[in-house]
Order: structure tokens, then C-alpha cells, then sequence
């Protein structure tokens, strides 16, 4: 089923799900049966109240890239969401629990954009058109009730995307296609894993999120930040909390939580 559906209303459930996000409050599973484009529809209007608040659109953010991801969520399909400048975290800082309402982590690889990348590229394009990659975490955030969401509910409430974490940007040349991982919380692996987890080489992540972000009428330029999606299952945080992730030949990046 394709199209958006009359019968929903997507300006009420944009809403709805913007004041789950901005008051970290928790809202039931979406009663409507949501196609895939009433889900990116409502997710777009979401995200024009927040640009109407005064946020701006910083890049996009891939989810369901890698086959644990895909597992623990139940879903064969990738999905993406916008990021904008107030979701960004310096890395080293610190975020407040009570700011979100089932937050989460995801070890990642992100890129930064010196050109515009759009519709159906090739890997050396993709490569051409980067200015760095780095080490990330993303910070991620259902807003429904104890946490029970169908994958189109997930897209509608931005792919989860709540907040992300850089390290240092890298040459963007060099290969990515297989970096170990370490996701640290307190000072204990939690998550290990690899750059290849994410579609095999996060090069073919953000080859996808040109053509999807293209195809939405919302396409990559010069400046934005792309966010590859998990290498591995996600870890829940909790207050107290120190994350750091570390990737090999990359660096690492990290926060804490009160």
C-alpha cells in the first residue's frame, strides 16, 4: 500500500508526536494504519514545526543498516530521518535523562558533505563528495509507550533520532569498510562490532540516503552530516552513564548522562 491515505491526518499526528518529542513525553502506539509515505509525511510535517521553532535541518540520519538493528527491531527494510542542529551533542558533554523518554545507543559512522550527492551515485562519487568521516554515536529515542511501535510509527516519530555525537573528522579517503568497534558504557564493552555490519561498507549507507533523501524532495548538500546507521544492537542508557565508543583508525567520541 502506497500513497498518502486520506483519511489520516497527518498535520494531528505531526503534532502529536512534536510534543511527545519537545516535552519527552510518552504517547500511545499510533492508532492508524500508516503507509510508508503517510509515515515520511507525518515526519515531515513534525520536523516543520521544529524548523518553525527555529531548529535547522543539519543533515539525515539512516536506520536499519545493519542485520542486528534489523533483528531487534523486526523490520528487512531501511529507513532515515532529518537531524538538526539541536540535536547535536559536543562530544565530551553531558545530556539530561529527563530530556528524553526511552533513550538508546548506537555506535556509528558519520560523514560530512564539501558537495552536493544526489540521486543514484557510485562509491568513488560518494567518496568524491565527502570533506571527512568520524567516529558517532546516535542517541536515539521512541516517544511511544512502553515502547511498542510498528516500523512505519518509527518513521513517522523521525526514525527515533534524537541526538547524535561526533568525534574528529577523518580523511575521507581512507577505508571504512571494516573498522572494529567498541561501544563502552562505565568503562565495559557492551557492544562490539564492525564498520561492514552497516550494509557491508557505510559508503553504500550514504549512497542510499542520496537517493532516498533526493527522492523525498529533501536532498544532500554541502555541509550536511550523514549518520550511516547502528553497526550493532542498541544499548539503553540510564542516569550516571558514561558512553565512548572507539573505532579503529577512526578515534572515538563520547558523553555522559545525568
Amino acid at each position: 500500500m502506497t500513497g498518502v491515505t486520506e483519511m489520516v491526518d497527518i498535520a494531528a499526528l505531526a503534532t502529536r508526536l512534536d510534543d511527545a518529542q519537545r516535552f519527552a513525553r510518552a504517547t500511545p502506539q499510533l492508532a492508524e494504519p500508516l503507509t510508508v509515505d503517510d509515515a515520511y509525511a507525518v515526519q515531515a510535517a513534525s520536523m516543520r514545526l521544529r524548523y518553525a521553532r527555529g531548529e535547522r535541518r543539519v543533515g539525515i540520519k539512516m536506520g536499519f543498516t545493519s542485520r542486528a538493528k534489523m533483528a531487534q527491531m523486526g523490520v528487512d527494510e531501511m529507513i532515515w530521518g532529518r537531524l538538526t542542529d539541536a540535536m547535536m551533542v559536543e562530544d565530551g558533554d553531558t545530556i539530561a535523562i529527563a530530556d528524553y523518554v526511552h533513550p538508546r545507543v548506537e555506535p556509528e559512522i558519520a560523514f560530512l558533505l564539501k558537495a552536493q550527492l544526489v540521486g543514484k551515485v557510485t562509491i568513488p562519487q560518494a567518496v568524491a563528495a565527502l570533506a571527512g568521516v568520524a567516529p558517532a554515536i546516535e542517541i536515539i529515542d521512541s516517544r511511544y509507550q512502553d515502547f511498542k511501535f510498528s516500523w512505519t510509527d518509527v518513521v513517522a516519530d523521525n526514525s527515533s533520532s534524537s541526538g547524535f555525537v561526533l568525534g574528529a573528522w577523518g580523511d575521507p579517503a581512507q577505508s571504512i569498510a571494516n573498522l572494529g568497534m567498541i561501544l563502552e558504557i562505565d568503562g565495559q564493552p557492551r557492544q562490539i562490532g564492525s564498520s561492514a555490519a552497516i550494509l557491508g561498507n557505510p559508503l553504500r549507507s550514504l549512497i542510499a540516503a542520496a537517493r532516498l533523501a533526493e527522492a523525498a524532495g529533501d536532498p544532500l548538500k554541502a555541509g550536511d552530516i550523514v549518520m550511516a546507521g547502528g553497526a550493532t544492537a542498541a544499548e539503553a542508557l540510564a542516569p550516571g552513564n558514561h558512553v565512548r565508543l572507539s573505532v579503529q583508525n577512526l578515534g572515538t567520541a563520547e558523553f555522559s548522562v545525568k
